[in-house]
């Protein structure tokens, strides 16, 4: 029997956002692609995102009772414990059942308990950390997988570094190749040819702040004639879809298409989590981050640094929105220039094999 034609069974674990989500997913897919008969579950935290966006991806999904220690003393903190104890109770009893080959992280409450398990277990593990800077649960990990798939250089400061492979973080396949797709990609947002297109992304749940700015501003965005694709998020969407189709805004909860998308715009604004940020170096436009200062360790300020450092993308920190958006904003569209060496530049950052790379060390550990 061949490799191909073995039954592999693989856990993928990962969730909270849409960052640890998507690039589950894509292993997923890849891994399909390499073993048809593999048998595939994925294990996520019961309240959140990915109990919903994993059966949409056709992927089974089991949930634990986890989440975060939140910053301040609070009730959750103190049912922390029991939701800890619960969780490694039921990830166990899915490794149990289950016997994977193979455990997969990206990261996300619910990863730490079922990689703990099965690393109890001697099942072989890899996890895929995505930003420059990486999160409590990785770094416990660490000292218990066989492989550590990075995005960024310097990861030895956390990591062993004989487990550490640079692969770049998974993105979805169809942003590879967004330049063919501009002038339909107008068409179907009904966009104006020869206008500049702002591309607003906060996120799949949407960014307050980002979305109090881009209000206050619609005037300003409106004088400096562009058109705005704005994505504001399934939490805000509600308040915001008022300024649907008025002064050439277009709102959005949330965007399907995200080739399309990227393909029409000319300048995105995002926040700087990292599956964003890897799209983004791939997609080579020029971007302005807002990075979110309410994340673990200011990661996503560290993960526009890494890009801003390279003179491949600009970075307003949220306390500055008020006082340097306009300047800086009028100053790139004004210089066609800058936009071109931006968006030159942060192509240069893009690893485009980062899918496939991660799917042969899984295979690797499949194999072994």
């Amino acid at each position: 029997m061949s490799n191909k034609d073995k039954t592999y069974k693989i856990i993928l674990s990962g969730g909270g956002t849409g960052g640890h989500i998507y690039p589950a997913i894509a292993i997923a897919n890849e891994l399909k692609l390499r073993f048809p008969n593999a048998e595939f579950l994925f294990v996520g935290a019961e309240d959140r995102m990915e109990m919903e966006k994993v059966p949409q991806a056709g992927y089974d999904i089991k949930g634990l009772w986890i989440s975060g220690i939140q910053r301040q003393l609070t009730l959750k903190n103190l049912m922390f414990p029991f939701k800890l104890v619960s969780s490694l109770w039921k990830a166990r009893k899915i490794i149990n059942s289950f016997k994977p080959d193979v455990v997969i992280g990206t990261g996300g409450f619910a990863s730490g308990p079922l990689l703990q398990m099965a690393a109890s277990k001697k099942v072989p593990c890899l996890i895929q950390e995505q930003n420059s800077f990486p999160g409590i649960t990785n770094k416990v990990l660490a000292k218990k997988v066989q492989k550590i798939c990075v995005a960024y250089d310097g990861l030895e400061r956390f990591f062993p570094k004989e487990k550490l492979i640079k692969t770049g973080n998974p993105v979805r396949e169809s942003l590879l190749d967004i330049d063919s797709k501009t002038v339909e990609a107008k068409d179907f947002f009904n966009l104006k040819h020869g206008k500049l297109t702002l591309l607003i992304l906060g996120g799949s749940l949407g960014s307050r702040r980002i979305n109090q700015l881009i209000e206050k501003e619609l005037e300003f965005l409106q004088m400096q004639n562009v058109q705005v694709v704005w994505q504001c998020g399934k939490l805000y969407y509600q308040q915001y879809k008022i300024y649907n189709h008025t002064k050439d805004v277009q709102v959005y909860e949330f965007l399907n298409n995200m080739d399309f998308a990227y393909a029409a715009a000319d300048i995105v604004i995002s926040r700087a989590g990292a599956s964003s940020v890897s799209e983004l170096c791939i997609v080579g436009k020029p971007v302005i981050f807002i990075p979110s200062p309410n994340v673990a360790e200011d990661h996503q300020t560290k993960n526009a640094m890494a890009i801003v450092d390279k003179n491949a993308a600009l970075i307003i920190k949220e306390e500055d929105l008020d006082v340097d958006f306009e300047s800086k904003f009028s100053k790139l569209i004004a210089s066609s220039e800058r936009q071109k060496e931006l968006g030159m530049n942060i192509k240069k950052l893009a690893l485009v094999n980062a899918t496939s790379q991660i799917a042969d060390e899984v295979e690797k550990l499949l194999k072994s």
